[in-house]
């Protein structure tokens, strides 16, 4: 692998694609840290060290950039509203038949949905930058530490839309950094950024999992932790690499002289064939609750009941809804994603058939069922990775802390994977040895 990376460094081309994405690495990492006009950068700390984040609402918006939504700065937002507004785009293909037309338009079609998606990210940053702010004004941003009204100590609407205004920015900023390396880089220029978000966040998870043990002091679950982790990764690698080949046979066509046809190939369907989206729908919607009863006034009985069940990550109904509503997710988007009567309709056009299954109706049958039946272990893995925090919760009492689980592995681990994959596929087409032998 080092050898394959020394290789990479000696081509020209390729050695600049991976130090311009660097570059813009470290000009994503550097905005983090960047405080806006209007915060008291000083009470931000001081509630970042004394207290403890409302990691049940914005948690998962945190990952996602860096650990920068906490301390309030210019990428406070991150790549959340474009992660988002491409989920909801992608939804709204499936439902809007002008969307599908122009998915089927080719790049011309993909060039204006592209330019769909930035719109709509910059409304939903303006919609969640307006909500950051009077969370952190109204205290809600952190809990338990006494001076979290102080964080935004100005009330004035100019100073509110000021912050607004930068953080709507700074989300423009990142989603032209994720474009760059697309274009002129290495990789999925999104994809690199929320990588590099979510592994900015594991060296502090970590430590403050070391500093809280209590055996050795705190080496031993330090240890257990880091074993675990590479368990997680392992599995997680092994699943989502793994597979059903669903084997597609065409017919020989005679055309004048000429032969064409006769090749054989497969589908390929994944056994998490759904990704992340799931786990992102099930926090999302779970947070609307939660959301709902911390704005709400009054101490009544369906706040409370909230309050007690949907905001605690290890109270049993919390822990089923969660895991419910992946499952329902997970056969949700790829009832959505993947049509098998397209694909079935596709191959009767082009003259190819499933040995052992007629063409048209029944292929699209056959592939209903297939996708059904790995779709359920797909779910099922899903729910169980995600519910790993939960177990970290109930084993270390401090499920925050602990790195491997839920979204950040899965987001890990497929960005890792397909990266190498591309670097790989460029040494190859200059004859050299990629990173597996």
């Amino acid at each position: 692998m080092l050898t394959a990376f020394a290789q990479a460094f000696r081509t020209p081309d390729l050695r600049k694609k991976l130090l311009f994405t660097l570059a813009i690495i470290v000009v994503y990492r550097v905005g983090t840290h960047v405080p806006i006009p209007g915060v008291n950068y000083k009470a931000v700390q001081q509630c970042m060290d004394e207290a403890s984040a409302n990691q049940g609402l914005f948690g998962l918006v945190n990952m996602f950039s860096g650990g920068a939504l906490l301390q309030i700065t210019i990428f406070a937002l991150g790549i959340m509203p474009y992660i988002t507004a491409s989920i909801i785009l992608q939804l709204l293909t499936v439902v809007i038949p002008r969307l599908e037309a122009l998915k089927k338009e080719g790049q011309a079609g993909t060039t204006k949905i592209t330019q769909y998606t930035r719109y709509l990210t910059v409304a939903l940053a303006i919609l969640q930058g307006t909500g950051l702010v009077a969370t952190a004004r109204s205290g809600a941003l952190f809990s338990g530490c006494q001076v979290a009204n102080s964080i935004v100590p100005s009330q004035q609407i100019f100073t509110t839309i000021t912050m607004v205004i930068c953080m709507t920015a700074g989300t423009a900023v990142v989603m032209w950094l994720g474009e760059l390396i697309t274009d002129r880089g290495i990789g999925n220029g999104m994809s690199i950024l929320m990588f590099i978000s979510i592994a900015a966040t594991f060296p502090g998870a970590l430590w403050a999992i070391k500093k809280q043990g209590t055996l050795a002091d705190g080496w031993i679950e330090f240890g257990t932790v880091i074993l675990v982790g590479l368990v997680m990764v392992a599995l997680v690698v092994f699943v989502e690499q793994a597979q059903r080949r669903v084997p597609v046979q065409y017919a020989k066509r005679m055309i004048g002289r000429r032969s064409y046809g006769g090749t054989s190939t497969y589908i390929p369907l994944k056994v998490n064939q759904a990704g992340v989206i799931p786990v992102i729908f099930a926090s999302s919607l779970l947070y609307i609750p939660a959301l709902v009863a911390q704005f709400a006034g009054g101490t009544s009985g369906w706040k409370t009941w909230i309050e007690q069940n949907l905001t605690k990550g290890d109270h049993p109904i919390y822990i089923a809804s969660y895991f419910l509503l992946i499952v329902f997710f997970a056969f949700f988007y790829v009832a959505i994603s993947f049509n098998p009567e397209e694909v079935a309709d596709n191959m009767k056009k082009y003259g190819g058939f499933i040995p052992g299954i007629r063409a048209g109706r029944p292929t699209a049958e056959y592939l209903s069922y297939v996708l059904n039946r790995i779709t359920w272990p797909g779910s099922l893995y899903l729910g169980l990775i995600a519910l790993v925090p939960t177990m970290a919760l109930v084993g270390f009492g401090a499920s925050q802390n602990f790195p491997f689980g839920g979204t950040s592995i899965l987001i890990i681990v497929g960005v890792g994977l397909e990266t190498v994959k591309q670097i790989e596929s460029q040494l190859q087409q200059r004859n050299y040895e990629g990173f597996l032998r």
